[in-house]
């Protein structure tokens, strides 16, 4: 009788077993792995650490229960294809049940949970520093409370969308969240200049900052987070904050010299003076720039920007009629190669002329928007068979997802 071929699991402990998958780099290497055999499979559940879940509650606990060492968990939903119900208040019970030790959360577009979900979180998840509840509506400042009691080790809170938040939770924030470096508030119109201030006296190492299209935040609010974070912000976002003025610019010029990310789309009163002091403070550090809107902005300080911010990947000043070639000529003069990636430009005043520079001088130009520029257009561009680099998109008719999907990218 022959014998047996012999085993790979008769001569591998269990303890080599986690030395060769902690050798395999890649997740789906990793999932590789946990099929091989019972063995190996349970091995590969108790080290796996980050997992992204789609809705279905059988689907989760049956996860959670397999997966109980993890760290990060997404249960996100997509805007454009949302289940129902989706995500719901129990999952977050039995995600608080399974895995205590997570460190972060993200549940964005989870339409179903509200403050009885956060209170679940808040109680359960004492390790918790990153939370993503962006676009789930139902939330409110008594669910954000329970968070904030309970996980004061948070460091990034985005709430996105969620339009019932009042300046009662800027308060709670400051007063349990002394670590917070990441705070997203888009869209959260309730925010004013009185809960940034309130916040202010809290964490004093914001990194990352995001209040647009909170229309009642002013140069008062938003000065106050800059007077005690100011060297640690990197990322300030104001997009459509029309009581913002070049006040905030010249405060963020003055105290921000680490700053990468400033988007000020939309602050209509921004004007050259103040935009050519924060280049002139930061503009080595700047890596995306929004300027969409900032109507009284021209070639002075777009020049600026151009000829000084050697690091800029994207850049977005559609809207700017007063924008001309000059502008873009300082791109063959500069001593340094241009590492621009996205440039929105619609309704800017600049010719052919202007284009072909930035396909000369930008060799790394990935998607360029030229809508609706008086100048431009279609058929006299591809006569001029200007080349940008293979694969780059030049739109002169792009859809509204195309747009925003480049927003989320770069800005």
């Amino acid at each position: 009788m022959e014998e047996s071929a012999p085993c790979i699991n008769d001569f591998l402990t269990d303890d080599e077993l986690l030395t060769i998958l902690s050798k395999l780099e890649r997740q789906d290497e990793k999932d590789w792995f946990g099929l091989v055999c019972k063995r190996w499979c349970k091995i590969q559940s108790a080290e796996r650490r980050r997992l992204c879940v789609p809705p279905g509650p059988a689907r989760l606990r049956r996860l959670l229960a397999r997966f109980s060492r993890l760290t990060h968990l997404d249960m996100s939903q997509s805007l454009s294809r949302s289940f129902y119900p989706g995500v719901t208040d129990s999952d977050l019970d039995s995600v608080a049940d399974s895995v205590p030790h997570l460190r972060l959360l993200h549940l964005k577009n989870c339409k179903a949970i509200s403050d009885a979900g956060l209170a679940a979180i808040g109680s359960g998840l004492p390790s918790l520093e990153s939370l993503d509840v962006s676009n789930c509506r139902k939330l409110t400042d008594k669910g954000f409370a329970e968070v904030a009691s309970g996980c004061r080790n948070l460091r990034s809170l985005y709430l996105t969308g969620c339009r019932l938040v009042t300046d009662s939770l800027l308060q709670t924030l400051s007063e349990n969240c002394l670590k917070l470096e990441e705070l997203g508030l888009a869209s959260c119109f309730k925010i004013t200049d009185s809960g940034l201030t309130h916040l202010s006296e809290g964490p004093r190492n914001i990194r990352t900052i995001d209040v647009s299209k909170c229309t009642n935040v002013g140069d008062l609010g938003v000065g106050k987070i800059i007077s005690t974070s100011g060297e640690s912000l990197v990322s300030v976002k104001l997009l459509d904050c029309s009581k913002v003025t070049d006040v905030t610019v010249f405060a963020l010029a003055k105290s921000c010299p680490n700053l990468e990310v400033l988007v000020i789309g939309g602050c209509s009163d921004v004007t050259d003076e103040s935009l050519r002091a924060i280049i002139s403070s930061c503009g080595k550090n700047i890596r995306s720039l929004r300027l969409n809107g900032c109507e009284k902005l021209t070639d002075l300080s777009l020049n600026s920007v151009i000829s000084n911010c050697e690091n800029l990947v994207a850049l977005d000043i559609g809207c700017c009629d007063k924008v001309t070639d000059i502008t873009f000529k300082t791109l063959i003069t500069n001593d340094f190669v241009s590492k621009l990636k996205v440039l929105k430009a619609s309704r800017v005043g600049f010719t052919l002329m202007g284009v072909h520079i930035i396909s000369e001088f930008c060799k790394g130009m990935e998607y360029i928007d030229l809508r609706s520029c008086p100048h431009i257009s279609r058929f006299v561009y591809d006569i001029a068979d200007i080349r940008f680099p293979r694969g780059c998109k030049v739109n002169f008719d792009s859809t509204l997802s195309d747009t925003e999907t480049m927003d989320e990218m770069y800005f």
